[in-house]
């Protein structure tokens, strides 16, 4: 309430001036406040990284375990941090990889620390405690929201068939792309995407003009046609996918590109319209409300007017490095707050299924995963994690999105270096 702290409306304690107040009172009060600075540091203001203790680090290191993220071995990691390692050794190693109230660091340092983890890989299913000793752990604050996302499965023909009437679009040959950073330095790493109409800059077609205004039809872009429209938009949101075909083939159906409109959040949008309560959304609950009210489907997937297009390829799927991602090990994430092919411990829950009928339950996750995608919708502490293609994937993804500790690895041979003498 105002007035009524320690300086109150009249001017200090029984409302004398600070001017009358003794000395020694004065005195006592700068040490006591100089004493509390010096007790513990100014708080960190969000977002940043805080530097933990050797041994919280060896505390959490001791429940590192491989099969929580379907490794048989940390040795299985291999693969994946070979790829992060490849992408980061191609940046220019004086460059800032990571700026950050907490932490500073570059491109040459972040390469040598996934060069120390994967020197040590054979080695940390026998001394988890290795992780702890030979790397710094910055905590990343505040706690990170953890979702998931995964390969949908869609029913699909490379034809035309009356039995798969929704058409999966490839790029449009009227979508046009420009990197407003070329025009201005206010706008680097902006883009504007767009189309000509009668001369003029328009915005790009939004998802009621192609999936329910047929904006689209006869331009020839289309890739595969759908069963269910549903489908259609969940693999939008997952951003690639595979295609079931009806001989049985499966095919890797992958992000190619979108309409530069803001994403709106399909589950936001029920709850905010009094469709689902904002705390049971989940994909599955989503999908029981739209079979069960097909007349509100236009209006509800219209209410989010970005749209993606694919492409159709043998492998995949591809994170924003240009490598295939790892199921349970690949995570999305801002790349203005955490590095790409970054290496992190994760401290998470993960909703597992518990059979039919009953309510998911979790199991812990204490392990290691890498920075290797990014999204629209992953802003600021956020972490969307590739939980895989299969139905467990679906569940996990589904239903992920709980609060959990990110730690970045950073190599303490690395520390030392850039300490100096």
């Amino acid at each position: 309430m105002p007035g009524t702290g320690f300086y109150a409306a009249a001017g200090g304690p029984s409302g004398l001036a600070p001017a009358r107040w003794p000395r020694f009172l004065l005195v006592c009060l700068v040490a006591l406040l100089w004493l509390g600075a010096c007790a513990r540091p100014a708080p960190l203001k969000a977002p940043g990284f805080v530097r933990v203790s050797r041994a919280r680090a060896l505390d959490l290191a001791s429940r590192l375990d491989p099969a929580a993220q379907g490794l048989g071995s940390w040795q299985a990691l291999d693969l994946a941090l070979s790829r992060s390692l490849e992408y980061v050794s191609a940046r220019p190693g004086e460059e800032t990889a990571v700026e950050l109230p907490g932490l500073a660091l570059s491109w040459a340092g972040l390469r040598a620390s996934l060069e120390q983890l994967l020197a040590d890989l054979p080695r940390l299913d026998r001394d988890p405690g290795l992780l702890a000793r030979d790397f710094a752990w910055f905590a990343f604050v505040p706690e990170i929201l953890l979702t998931g996302y995964y390969e949908p499965w869609v029913k699909a023909c490379l034809s035309p068939d009356p039995d798969y009437p929704y058409p999966i679009h490839g790029p449009p040959q009227d979508l046009k792309v420009v990197d407003l950073g070329e025009f201005h330095p206010r706008w680097q790493g902006e883009k504007l995407v767009y189309r000509i109409q009668d001369g003029q800059i328009r915005p790009y077609h939004q998802r009621r003009d192609i999936d329910f205004g047929r904006a689209l039809e006869g331009r020839g872009n289309e890739i595969a046609w759908a069963r269910d429209l549903v489908d259609v938009y969940v693999l939008q949101v997952q951003g690639s996918g595979r295609l079931v075909l009806p001989g049985g083939e499966v095919r890797h159906v992958l992000y190619a590109g979108k309409n530069g409109r803001q994403y709106v959040s399909l589950g936001r949008t029920m709850a905010e319209r009094g469709h689902l309560a904002l705390d049971e959304v989940s994909m599955p609950r989503i999908r029981e409300y739209l079979r069960a009210h097909p007349e509100d489907l236009e209006e509800l997937l219209s209410a989010n007017p970005s749209y993606v297009f694919f492409r159709l390829a043998d492998d995949g799927p591809y994170g924003s490095m240009g490598k295939v991602l790892t199921p349970m090990v690949s995570l999305a994430v801002d790349r203005g707050l955490a590095p790409m092919g970054a290496a992190f411990f994760l401290d998470a829950d993960l909703p597992v299924d518990q059979g039919p009928g009953a309510e998911p339950g979790l199991r812990d996750l204490a392990g290691l995963v890498l920075a290797q995608d990014t999204g629209g919708a992953i802003k600021g502490a956020r972490a969307d994690m590739f939980c895989g293609s299969d139905r467990s994937a679906e569940f996990a993804a589904g239903r992920l999105k709980h609060r959990a500790g990110l730690y970045l690895l950073v190599s303490r041979k690395v520390l030392a270096e850039t300490a100096g003498p």
